[in-house]
């Protein structure tokens, strides 16, 4: 009797929730620039943020905690005679109301891909800075800097033709050089979800006349984040992958006779958490994430904002 008595209370503390769980928290990615008569630089990827293999992070029970997703910055838009600096990723966070005694953990949205002739710049920095832009003045050719432990730098532009690439979470965008543009900053990878995937990228810098084009950072898929370029052909940048914080590449163009591309989108942020499965099960959850048991955890994948109750 007793034997078994000692099962059930074992059982029973086996299904009460968690205590603490890890976290990966993506901020959405920069998107590239748009230059009509020059390259432009790539979007830096966003903020990434993680305490897989470091210190707990305490929840409550019966609490709910939000989660934010968000979004990858637009690419500078192209029109005729002009240039349009990327747009910033926006933040995710984890515990966003800072509920249940702990901290809000939220990473920064990547940088914007800067282009000549728009201004300041000031939308280059974030999570990892963006590229700069092929330029004279040395305003447009600086890229944009990282947050420290989320980011890298951007690569600087080149005084002709090539321009940089964005930042990424695991590495500096690559400057350029008047015969080719930067490549994004590698991402960083992560195994919270039980295999190892890249997150937070940097997009390729765009080029213009004779620079070829930059790549995306280590972990883009296929041509995700690439830099467009001008001449023959002409190539339309190419935004980051959903849901991995990569930056977009950055565009470019040779005249005002030749088609005008855009720079390509960031990626949208993720924010997963996880902890063991001899916990149970949340009792609630908005925001449809998709819920995973392997390896011996419980895994949330949110790809939009909601929120968890344990």
């Amino acid at each position: 009797m007793f034997a078994a008595l000692n099962n059930f209370l074992t059982l029973q503390a086996s299904a009460a929730g968690p205590t603490s769980i890890e976290y990966l928290v993506v901020a959405g990615g920069g998107g590239g620039g748009s230059d009509t008569n020059g390259g432009a630089g790539g979007g830096g990827a966003g903020g990434l943020l993680t305490n897989v293999g470091g210190s707990a992070y305490s929840v409550v029970a019966a609490t709910s905690y939000t989660v934010t997703v968000g979004a990858g910055g637009a690419g500078g838009a192209a029109s005729a005679d002009s240039t349009a600096q990327g747009s910033v990723g926006s933040v995710s966070s984890w515990n966003t109301t800072a509920v249940g005694g702990g901290a809000k953990i939220e990473s920064t949205g990547g940088g914007g891909g800067v282009a000549w002739r728009t201004g300041a710049n000031t939308n280059k920095n974030g999570g990892s800075g963006a590229g700069g832009a092929q330029s004279s003045d040395v305003n447009f050719r600086n890229a944009g800097t990282g947050t420290s432990g989320q980011g890298s730098d951007g690569g600087a532009g080149a005084t002709s033709n090539g321009s940089g690439g964005g930042g990424g979470a695991g590495g500096i965008g690559t400057a350029a050089t008047i015969s080719a543009s930067g490549n994004g900053g590698s991402g960083s990878t992560s195994s919270i979800t039980g295999s190892s995937v890249y997150y937070a990228y940097g997009g390729g810098g765009g080029g213009y006349s004779t620079a070829t084009p930059g790549n995306g950072g280590t972990g883009a898929t296929g041509t995700a984040g690439k830099g467009g370029a001008s001449g023959s052909p002409n190539i339309a940048a190419v935004s980051a992958d959903a849901n991995t914080g990569g930056g977009g590449g950055g565009g470019g163009n040779l005249s005002a006779t030749t088609p005008k591309y855009s720079g390509g989108a960031g990626g949208k942020g993720v924010v997963i958490i996880r902890y063991p499965d001899t916990f149970s099960a949340a009792s609630a959850t908005t925001g449809s994430p998709t819920i995973t048991v392997t390896g011996g955890y419980r895994i949330y994948k949110f790809t939009d904002t909601g929120s968890i109750t344990f």
